[in-house]
């Protein structure tokens, strides 16, 4: 295991968005069909759901499911169904490259859905303490609308690409992530899945390590704070 970040005085919502965005970055090396994607909507919305509790706050699941938002796999179902049965295709066409070649995009997909939930969950965080998000607003859907737009907007704008760089490095070593997809591996080629042994400690781990490359990026996010701001305010 790599060794821990030193101890840094992070704010206890920065490193709970950082636990999501752990739970969420594995939810790729699901390798079950609609199971994947139903475990990254909950991740998502148990992310909302803990970031309005923290400041006594709580929605109706419509409202979270708005705050909560899409993301990037969601299309048909017969869409993803025919991407994950593709990974079989591959398998028996490029036997010797499979494990590479799926590897590295399965890898890309852990990172990008981590970013998405670490760029979503940071606004948000951020639109409830500026009081975006009142208490009699979240009855309706409205203003979660507003503020999901705002983010939606304020992330499509900024290069992701140096914080993403530092996703995949930390993916790239950890040893939870290696074990995750080893196993999606073998279960891809025909062993049965295992039940998963405790990792709690491990996800941890990459969490705080996260939270803490988060923190030190605090430039990156203050300007993506700016770009939301801009975009909630625009007309």
């Amino acid at each position: 295991m790599p060794p821990p970040f030193p101890s840094l005085d992070i704010p206890a919502p920065v490193r709970r968005v950082a636990r999501h965005a752990v739970a969420a970055g594995l939810t790729p090396l699901v390798p079950v069909p609609f199971v994947d994607d139903h475990v990254l909507r909950r991740v998502r919305e148990d992310m909302v759901r803990s970031l309005l509790a923290e400041r006594g706050l709580s929605a109706p699941a419509r409202t979270v499911r708005v705050l909560a938002g899409l993301h990037p796999r969601e299309g048909s179902r017969l869409q993803q169904f025919a991407g994950k049965a593709a990974l079989l295709s591959v398998r028996l066409v490029w036997r010797k490259s499979y494990r590479r070649l799926i590897t590295a995009l399965w890898l890309k997909d852990c990172v990008d859905m981590a970013s998405l939930c670490l760029h979503h969950g940071y606004l948000l965080h951020y639109a409830l303490e500026r009081g975006d998000l009142p208490a009699h607003a979240l009855s309706t859907q409205d203003a979660a609308r507003r503020v999901q737009t705002a983010i939606h907007a304020a992330c499509a704008e900024l290069d992701a690409r140096p914080l993403n760089q530092a996703l995949r490095r930390l993916w790239s070593g950890s040893h939870l992530v290696s074990e995750a997809l080893s196993e999606a591996l073998a279960h891809f080629q025909g062993a049965p899945l295992r039940p998963h042994l405790d990792d709690s400690g491990e996800e941890t781990s990459l969490a705080e390590r996260l939270a803490a490359v988060l923190w030190e990026k605090r430039g990156y996010f203050l300007t993506l704070e700016s770009l939301y701001t801009k975009h909630l305010n625009s007309p």
